[in-house]
């Protein structure tokens, strides 16, 4: 069974870097932080909530790379809305990978995690191009796939989930789940609703429960066009204070090639809870995957990164969640060193005040090219942040 952690330690990360001013973003930048970042550590894909006692908690991978067979779950904690951040504690961890995780905060204050394991095979290291690691690192992948406890965990590759009612501090058993990238809402009709993807065909799948420890049901899907050139994934939801409920979707070139032109982001939304959503559409926004959020003022943030020249982290602001222009896109890194970055999600501090955070190499641009294989002693990405204002309303 996963091991699962408390996050109890208090010691701060300090706030490093100082921010440029971006002639090209609307938005004005604060200051950019560290959140978590270790020499010998990959980490990415954070997810974020506010819990009921007023913390912030950030959640992410930590593992050797990208594909290395054993990731886990940490949590990260600011008691000062945002400002530092405590050192993570493991809060997920398996023999096999634990690599993803979303979060939700129900009405009660109850924490939902959304994660996701999986157990890598040797065929998986050995079917890699020739540039994507070092002949070592495979072998040594390999052979830990192929030890006896990691082959018979097949059970736990799968989504999973768990809850917190003590505001993240402890967590309860895990349970099957369904996996969300970002968590899924809690719909104003209380029910619980998550968008997946991994099951679906190459669609979008919507799925719904009455509550956490209920079992989940598909109730529609997202069908999505083009699927010989487009691979559709990482979507996000975000009911609106009107009811509608909107979804931005990520879309990946096929073949796998995330610098194409392709990769802009597409929408849908639903005016029934979920049962019906409109064709899938393509924005003007290039970028992935999205995380949304409503701001206090009514608009809705989007925000996603950005792995083309000038590599960073973008947002953007829609009136209705539906249109969307790149007139309102807001950059808020442009200084990454690669395109090993991205994921960002975004929570308001205040009204106007937001906090978006990322993961990439906290290293200036130029200093640390992508190279193919990486180099072990690279400086790999970490946890980082930025807390920004949003542009006034026109």
């Amino acid at each position: 069974m996963p091991t699962l952690r408390l996050s109890l330690v208090a010691t701060l990360i300090a706030f490093v870097a100082t921010p440029a001013a971006w002639p090209d973003s609307q938005a004005k930048i604060l200051e950019h932080l560290s959140i978590y970042e270790k020499r010998d550590a990959y980490c990415a894909w954070p997810a974020i909530a506010r819990a009921q006692n007023g913390d912030i908690i950030v959640l992410f991978t930590r593992t050797e790379e990208h594909m290395a067979p054993n990731g886990e779950i940490m949590l990260s904690r600011s008691t000062d809305n945002g400002r530092t951040w405590q050192p993570p504690a493991v809060a997920y961890d398996t023999v096999i990978d634990d690599r993803e995780s979303g979060l939700t905060t129900l009405a009660d204050g109850t924490l939902l995690t959304h994660l996701r394991s999986v157990r890598f095979e040797a065929s998986s290291y050995q079917n890699l191009p020739d540039t994507a690691y070092p002949p070592e690192l495979i072998e040594r992948w390999t052979d830990y796939v192929e030890k006896p406890e990691y082959q018979n965990a097949a059970q736990l590759s799968r989504a999973w989930q768990t809850v917190s009612v003590d505001n993240g501090v402890t967590w309860a058993p895990p349970t099957p789940g369904i996996d969300s990238i970002h968590g899924g809402i809690q719909l104003q009709n209380t029910g619980l609703l998550v968008a997946s993807y991994r099951n679906d065909g190459g669609n979008i799948g919507v799925h719904a429960a009455p509550n956490p420890t209920a079992p989940w049901k598909q109730i529609a899907t997202v069908p999505c066009p083009h699927p010989d050139t487009i691979r559709f994934g990482e979507p996000h939801v975000l009911q609106l204070a009107s009811g509608r409920i909107v979804m931005m979707i990520r879309a990946t070139a096929k073949p796998y090639d995330d610098g194409s032109p392709l990769c802009h982001l597409w929408a849908s939304y639903s005016d029934d809870n979920g049962a019906t959503w409109a064709p899938a559409y393509e924005t003007p926004l290039w970028g992935y995957p999205p995380h949304l959020q409503q701001l206090s003022d009514g608009r809705i943030l989007c925000t996603y990164g950005y792995r083309r020249a000038p590599f960073g982290q973008r947002a953007c602001l829609s009136e209705d969640g539906i249109t969307w222009s790149q007139d309102n896109e807001i950059v808020l890194r442009n200084d990454a060193a690669n395109k090993d970055l991205g994921y960002p999600v975004s929570i308001e501090l205040e009204p106007g005040r937001i906090l978006s955070v990322y993961y990439q190499p906290n290293i200036p641009a130029g200093s640390n090219p992508a190279t193919h294989p990486p180099h072990p002693n690279r400086k790999k990405p970490g946890i980082l942040a930025t807390i920004w204002e949003a542009p006034a309303r026109n």
